[in-house]
């Protein structure tokens, strides 16, 4: 049996091998530019680089995302001796271009468009996460290896015990990318500290269940850099004693569980997974669970009953996955981004991860930008940029001559956060501050014509399409609250309709037993506080209609509805 791959020569043989090819031609194969018709540019590229008997010459690469969705799909050319060109709009027609006029003649550029190389959306972005993404073939083992992949976990597994892997995370200040931002080190020594049952392992999970609407963070991560996910993974396994791991991941993700299904086989053939880990006395080993769609399992409890084949219902906590998890046994949830960080953290050290962010919150944020921009795609930013400089430079501003008026951080569980906020630092503690979060990223830009009470019918009505049904306040508030707001949308609501809509998310919000019922009411307060007098509007009878904040409804701020139900 073959022994453990040599990361070096394998690094040294394929940088070797890409230096014969005068031009790499990288086509964006990620969900987003398939969809636009990826498959047949990459087909024309390769058959007219046959064609003109330049294929030892030119290498045609299928990659992951580059993250300008909005321009796809993308070619990214590599030439030697120059900087890389990225063409935008690319169809089959300018594929044929690019082959003749870039890869055969030479030319510095064909004459199809190309992104702009100082674009704000690419110049202000900080990538960790995304490093790989539209550079690497997610396909091939070796082009993640010659970027420095798995170096990391050898490095670990050689030089460092399981605490000083632990220690470097928190020196990082690494926080969850999930939602929570729960530190990730402290997570970590629960589960290092728990003991498995008799005959049990401990096991670490890779949250890859992203349900909210406008978010594909998680999504592209997974089909652009699956091994980078794996090596966090086992990074994790090594630091907290795991020796079993399961990505989680929705089915709607069919490319993401092909590729994550390519590079596990492929990390297990080098024994990069598997009973002795780079021939080192480490066990790991991972496996993908498919979920059927369910919001819900993105909570942790969910998620492990879906695991073990059962409904993906919450639970109540404690006792907490660290103690009682998979199977009775100790088990640590991290999100897809949160693990994607751990090798470059181990392999560039804390400091470098620390360096980038605020205090509090360290490091970068991957965002679904999504919306009405003129750029739309996926971006990594450092921690506190303000959503002014996201909406306005790096997303180009709105389109069509309209304004801004919100952007809604979060999905379901966040808030709408209008115009006067755009200075905001995009971190955890000022969008909290502002009745939102930072979710799992992503980021949904909207203009004038939008209107917000529609925005919160719109998250209520997901809401209560996913409610598992476990709990009343959920199960029951859910649907009542979506009553409410569809009357007042349709201008049939009455001033009543609004207090008993402020009163029941606060009761909602305070019994519900998991986050999904906790959080569904937060586009509801938001929209509120910002943006009443659009309710106000939609009212049947404005003159009515004063009641007070949410935080202050009472019966006495609207002594004309007391007892009318």
């Amino acid at each position: 049996m073959a022994g453990p791959i040599d990361l070096d020569h394998v690094t040294s043989l394929e940088r070797e091998a890409r230096s014969r090819y005068t031009h790499r031609a990288l086509v964006c194969s990620s969900t987003a530019c398939l969809s636009a018709g990826a498959a047949g540019v990459r087909s024309t590229l390769e058959a007219d680089v046959a064609a003109a008997e330049r294929s030892d010459e030119v290498q045609v690469v299928a990659s992951g995302c580059p993250g300008l969705c909005s321009r796809g799909p993308l070619v990214r050319v590599e030439s030697r001796g120059q900087q890389p060109t990225l063409y935008e709009h690319v169809d089959e027609a300018a594929a044929s271009t690019i082959a003749q006029q870039h890869l055969i003649e030479h030319r510095d550029q064909a004459e199809v468009d190309v992104v702009d190389p100082e674009l704000p959306f690419y110049a202000k972005q900080v990538q960790v996460v995304l490093a790989n993404a539209g550079r690497i073939d997610p396909d091939r083992l070796e082009d993640y290896v010659a970027a420095g992949g798995y170096h990391a976990l050898e490095s670990a597994l050689r030089t460092m015990t399981p605490d000083g892997v632990i220690d470097e995370i928190d020196a990082s200040g690494l926080r969850g990318r999930g939602g929570a931002g729960y530190p990730t080190a402290r997570k970590w020594r629960l589960l290092h500290a728990a003991q498995a049952g008799p005959g049990g392992d401990k096991y670490v999970i890779a949250n890859g269940d992203e349900g909210d609407p406008g978010a594909y963070m998680d999504r592209t991560i997974m089909d652009s850099d699956p091994h980078r996910v794996l090596e966090g993974m086992a990074l994790a396994a090594y630091a907290t004693g795991a020796s079993k791991g399961y990505v989680y991941v929705r089915a709607e993700y069919p490319l993401a569980i092909e590729r994550l299904e390519r590079a596990i086989r492929a990390a297990k053939r080098a024994k990069l997974l598997g009973r002795s880990v780079l021939g080192f006395e480490f066990a790991f080993d991972v496996e993908i669970r498919v979920g059927a769609g369910a919001f819900v399992c993105g909570e942790e409890t969910a998620l492990m009953a879906s695991i073990e084949g059962r409904r993906g219902l919450p639970e109540l906590r404690p006792p907490y996955p660290t103690e009682r998890g998979l199977w009775g046994q100790p088990t640590m949830i991290n999100n897809v981004e949160t693990l994607a960080n751990v090798p470059a953290i181990i392999r560039d050290g804390a400091a470098a991860f620390a360096a980038v962010g605020t205090a509090e919150s360290r490091g970068t944020k991957v965002f679904a930008l999504a919306g009405s921009l003129q750029n739309t795609g996926l971006i990594e930013v450092p921690m506190g940029i303000s959503l002014r400089e996201i909406v306005d430079e790096m997303g180009g501003g709105i389109p069509d001559g309209h304004r801004f008026k919100a952007a809604q951080t979060g999905g379901p569980s966040g808030g709408c956060i209008p115009e006067h906020y755009l200075d905001t630092p995009v971190d955890y503690e000022h969008l909290q501050q502002l009745g939102s979060m930072m979710g799992s990223g992503g980021l949904v830009v909207m203009d004038d014509t939008v209107s917000m009470p529609e925005v919160a019918r719109f998250y209520m009505e997901f809401c209560r399409d996913e409610s598992c049904g476990k709990c009343a306040p959920c199960r029951v508030g859910t649907v009542k609250m979506y009553d409410f707001l569809d009357r007042i949308c349709r201008g049939v609501g009455r001033p009543r309709d609004l207090w008993h809509l402020e009163n029941l998310c606060k009761t909602v919000r305070a019994t519900s037993l998991c986050g999904l019922g906790q959080s569904a009411p937060n586009p509801v307060f938001s929209t509120l506080d910002h943006f009443r007098d659009e309710y106000l509007a939609l009212l049947r009878d404005e003159s009515l209609a004063a009641p007070a904040p949410h935080g202050v409804a009472n019966s006495d701020a609207l002594p004309n509805l007391r007892g009318d139900t």
